[in-house]
């Protein structure tokens, strides 16, 4: 079988993202009553290991990604790049050939995504995606299974988006190509998705719309996202805020999305920047659904970069 690399959602494609959340929603329950490290039944990644690389800080990758492994019944090994020869000056083409040979596969939290599609060029092991500039696909894939878990089909589902077109909204649109959903953007001028992941979700027969106004973003929305404004490392921070504000998700935006509409977030929260408070704690609120859903999600990634899915 060839190398299954896990860098976008496309690798992997529709029915194999259909056949991972129906995966994880088995996994999950299948779990009932066990202590959170106690591996599933099957233990089926016995002996295998997971090399993780962070160039970023992280808390839901990094922590969700060790329990996943733990519950498959294999091990972690977590490095940071300024810990490794990679932070003085090994490429990363010699990294990845070297991870190949001691380990079963390699996670990399990472900037620039090029780095991540050289990881995968050079390495013998599936190579994941944990976040790049770029993308973010493993966060979709537990943004779904939420969504599923919430009564609410993929086909024809309404997202709206609001605030700035990072690499989220990237894999979501990606997603909504896939799973066949539409996507309403609201983004203030200047701050749109990438038109390469906007054109494939149109290619692909979900409908998207790209609009300044955050109010006909949210209208009729059954589901309504947003994530951070500022990423890791971004510059002109105020400036920025300033652009988004009239993008906030409160409770008057919250109004314009269907009734029974669920709020996402991938966490780290600001309150009071894209979120208000009363809709982060709301009961249409579920983040924390969300991220406990990372390791759900993530351990039906490893399954099907080792053909077990």
């Amino acid at each position: 079988m060839m190398t299954r690399h896990f860098l976008d959602l496309n690798d992997a494609g529709g029915d194999a993202l259909a056949a991972m959340i129906n995966d994880a929603i088995d996994r999950k329950e299948g779990r009932a009553g066990k202590p959170k490290g106690a591996a599933d039944s099957d233990a089926p990644l016995a002996g295998r290991v997971l090399a993780m690389i962070f160039e970023k800080n992280s808390t839901r990758t990094r922590v969700s990604f060790d329990m996943a492994m733990r519950q498959l019944g294999g091990s972690a090994i977590v490095m940071e790049s300024g810990s490794m020869q990679l932070g003085r000056g090994e490429s990363i083409a010699d990294t990845a050939r070297v991870l190949s040979r001691m380990a079963d596969a390699i996670m990399i939290r990472t900037d620039d995504h090029a780095k991540i599609e050289e990881m995968a060029r050079h390495a013998t092991v599936p190579v994941i995606n944990g976040l790049t500039d770029r993308s973010h696909p493993c966060q979709i894939v537990a943004d779904l299974l939420t969504i599923v878990e919430n009564g609410k089909p993929l086909p024809g589902l309404e997202v709206a988006w609001l605030g700035d077109g990072n690499n989220v909204l990237h894999s979501i649109l990606e997603a909504a190509g896939l799973m066949k959903f539409n996507v309403r953007v609201g983004t203030p001028t200047g701050y749109e998705p990438d038109p390469a992941f906007v054109a494939f979700a149109r290619d692909n027969g979900a409908t998207v719309t790209l609009t300044n106004d955050p109010a006909v973003a949210a209208a009729g929305a059954d589901v309504v996202v947003t994530d951070t404004w500022v990423s890791m490392g971004q510059a002109h921070a105020d400036q920025k805020i300033a652009a988004m504000m009239p993008f906030q998700v409160n409770d008057a935006l919250m109004a314009q999305a269907k009734p029974g509409a669920i709020f996402l977030h991938c966490l780290p929260a600001h309150i009071g920047e894209e979120v208000s408070e009363s809709v982060f704690e709301s009961p249409a609120s579920v983040v924390f659904d969300e991220a406990e859903n990372r390791i759900h999600g993530q351990k039906s990634v490893l399954l099907w970069c080792f053909g077990a899915i």
